[in-house]
């Protein structure tokens, strides 16, 4: 249990961390939708579920250009009001189409600044019968911290959030988001404005922007940086750098490096920039938007790292929905039971595997044990798939599937275990880039974890009570299976070859198994 302190009052939060295999509550969960209303687009995103760990079912945009010509009539374009009105209408239909039956939507700054901007809200609920949420600047912010919070692990820092019509400031403390928020007109749509006057303007007026108004960061030196302009930048990063996890999301980059790459970024013409690996054609236009603002407060706020999260404002409000024991579940833990459990021959198994491996790591902490009750989630994911492609097709899938909650090098452990519970070798060629974002302590976890869940499945033959009813004893220079009489010794050669497995992973020469009396 951890504790925090709220005012004068100290207040204990639980964090449960256990692998649940019963997933009945979540069976009767249906389908739900939030539609965000931005200066750019609007989005509909469509959730397998309101829950902890929800997987969009389908994802899609319309660009209605609210905020286009906002700052010179004050007004949302007559034919973008019409858009606009009618990608929700179309939306929505998708969503109930779909099986949702709750759909939310907000609305930022294009609608808030608008003078006819109640008249859109009017318009919506006339022909599309839903009624906006227009949220303020330090609401956005908010949720958009929330988003981040609901989507890393424990996160602590600055959390910016690149609109198209705004950029919104606030700081994540671990569980909550901090007292002050910021949102200021350095969205997409305002900062290419501003570089038509040049480079020199443009600079000289986001650091007035920022010098004004943000003040100096308090926090630990992590910069988090949400919205489709940084997520662009971070995907174009990802390509030139040759990441061996192609994910924005948990993309940790050293800042100095980003602010580096993002001079580039913003000096090159539209041709050049459309002609990069990782960026989508119609990001060209606000990309130099993008990476100048970044430059600029990498400068102004001198983080040590930039943290790219895909999740914000729609995933902050998602999370604010749900009840407070529910948000304090592990997000990655609930997202590889929903989805690894789902797949799993037997279920239940992964919930023994998680207590026949707890004491495998002495000394194990939290954000160790996390990526171990994943690993045991998944674990069953390709028992169909034929076993000459298991290892290499299970890593492949999971280094690139939508978790949250971890960043590059988690990915990588849990792929390289499962790739190992599948008998892959260290030296397979599909996992060497990737392996170099580990350690080599944690490349050894990762293989002894897979290994010993390779051996539970084998000897028990996935049944639960038969690994219940067996202990895992390393020694000195001996690994033993000792197997209770619900299974009897297994004689099988297989058995003795992935004990040897595990033996070498560990770096013991011999191995036995004996029944215990």
């Amino acid at each position: 249990m951890a504790r925090r302190t709220k005012a004068d009052e100290t207040v204990p939060v639980e964090r449960p961390l256990q692998l649940d295999a019963d997933m009945s509550d979540h069976a009767q969960r249906r389908p739900y939708a939030v539609i965000d209303i931005g200066s750019n687009s609007v989005r509909v995103v469509v959730y397998d579920e309101l829950g902890r760990a929800p997987l969009p079912r389908f994802n899609e945009k319309s660009m209605c250009s609210l905020g286009e010509g906002l700052a010179e009539t004050g007004a949302i374009a007559a034919d973008n009001f019409r858009r606009g009105v009618e990608a929700v209408r179309r939306f929505r239909a998708i969503a109930e189409a779909m099986g949702a039956t709750r759909i939310d939507i907000t609305a930022t700054e294009a609608v808030r600044r608008a003078s006819n901007g109640p008249d859109f809200v009017a318009a919506v609920a006339a022909h599309a019968g839903l009624q906006i949420r227009v949220l303020s600047g330090d609401e956005e912010a908010h949720f958009a911290a929330q988003g981040v919070i609901s989507g890393l692990f424990r996160p602590v820092g600055l959390v910016g959030d690149m609109g198209g019509g705004s950029l919104e400031v606030a700081e994540a403390l671990d569980d909550r988001v901090g007292d002050h928020t910021v949102s200021l007109p350095l969205g997409a749509l305002p900062v290419r404005t501003l570089l038509r006057d040049g480079d020199q303007a443009a600079k000289a007026r986001i650091d007035a922007l920022l010098r004004e108004n943000l003040p100096p960061v308090l926090t630990e030196p992590v910069f988090y940086a949400v919205g489709g302009g940084f997520r662009a930048l971070a995907k174009a990063h990802l390509w030139a750098a040759e990441s061996p996890v192609r994910v924005v999301h948990g993309y940790s980059v050293p800042a100095d490096e980003i602010r580096a790459f993002a001079k580039q970024l913003w000096h090159l013409p539209p041709e050049k920039l459309a002609r990069m690996p990782g960026v989508a054609s119609r990001r060209v236009p606000t990309l130099p938007a993008a990476a100048i603002l970044m430059e600029r407060l990498i400068k102004h706020l001198g983080p040590e790292r930039i943290v790219f999260s895909a999740l914000g404002l729609r995933e902050g409000w998602l999370y604010a929905q749900l009840p407070a024991a529910e948000r304090y579940l592990d997000p990655l833990v609930e997202g590889a039971r929903l989805f690894g459990l789902h797949l799993a021959r037997v279920p239940a198994f992964a919930t023994a595997l998680a207590r026949w491996t707890e004491d495998l790591f002495p000394g194990e902490v939290a954000a160790d044990k996390r990526l171990r009750l994943a690993v045991c989630a998944v674990s069953d994911l390709a028992w169909r798939d034929h076993p000459d492609v298991r290892a290499e097709e299970s890593f492949r899938r999971l280094l690139q599937f939508p978790f949250i909650g971890l960043d590059h090098a988690e990915r990588v452990f849990i792929a390289l275990a499962i790739h190992a519970r599948y008998a892959g070798q260290l030296d397979a060629r599909w996992v060497k880039s990737a392996v170099s974002l580990l350690s080599p302590s944690l490349r050894r976890r990762a293989m002894i974890l897979g290994r010993v869940i390779l051996l539970g499945y084998r000897f028990s033959g996935g049944v639960p009570e038969i690994l219940a009813d067996a202990h895992l004893r390393v020694g000195a220079d001996t690994v033993r299976l000792e197997v209770g009489t619900a299974g009897r010794v297994p004689d099988s050669e297989v058995v003795g070859d992935r004990l040897k497995l595990l033996a070498d992973a560990i770096g013991v020469r011999r191995t036995e198994v004996v029944q215990r009396p």
